[in-house]
This record gives C-alpha cells, structure tokens and sequence, in this order.
C-alpha cells in the first residue's frame, strides 16, 4: 500500500492482493518503521457501520474508513477509486481519495509490479507503428 500526504489531503494506492484483503477480511495495515522502535502505521478499513468515507489518527496511525458496500462494489468492478471530503474541527476540508495502483508506463528499476493492475492507457499504442 502507498501512502501520500499533501496539505489536507490523504492518498492510498493499492495492489491487486490489498484490494482482494480489504474486500474479504475488511482491513489492510500497513507499517513504517523508525529509529528508536518507533512506527507510523496506516490502515483502510471497511465496515458495514460506515456511510461515507473518513479519515482519523491517533497515536501513530492514520486511518482511513469507507462503507462496507462501497469496498465491495469497487474491489469487484473496473471502479479506480473511491473518493470522499471529511469536514475538519476547524472547518477545512479532508480530501480522501483510494485507488487501485496501476504499473507504470514505463518500466522503472526496482520497481516489483507483479501484483499492481494493468494500466489503462498501456495498450493505447499498441496498434502504432
């Protein structure tokens, strides 16, 4: 799972396998660890109490919620993301947006796409000569 943060925004890319996990166990964790056995984790869950998509964080973790119905519709479907906005105490907006990570275009060093799904524009050129 990819995570990214920018401004009042939070982003989770994942693969084929995280996907598959959140629609039949209802939670992909994952974890980063730093010096001094301190770690930042970062959660999806889905259950069927939730109605629209929201964000919390609590002692290390962020973590994300969707509706249980949504999870299903999208994991099973050509759906890319599920998208929500959480009203802030302060009144600003939380952007919430989970998507499915697609492999790149071009192929990159390093880089294990095994489990990510096909990206849509990769046969675009295919039939060019």
């Amino acid at each position: 799972m990819k995570l990214r943060i920018r401004d009042n925004s939070v982003r989770l890319r994942l693969a084929r396998g995280e996907v598959n996990t959140l629609r039949d166990d209802g939670a992909v964790v994952d974890r980063t660890q730093f010096p001094g056995v301190t770690e930042f984790r970062y959660v999806i869950e889905s259950s069927p109490a939730i109605v629209t998509p929201g964000a919390s964080f609590s002692g290390n973790v962020i973590t994300v919620h969707l509706p249980e119905t949504v999870v299903l519709t999208w994991a099973d479907t050509e759906q890319v993301s599920i998208a929500g906005e959480q009203i802030l105490d302060d009144g600003e907006i939380l952007t919430i947006l989970v998507e499915k990570d697609f492999t790149c275009l071009a192929p990159r060093a390093g880089e294990d796409e095994s489990d990510m799904y096909p990206h849509p524009q990769a046969d675009t050129n295919a039939g060019d000569v």
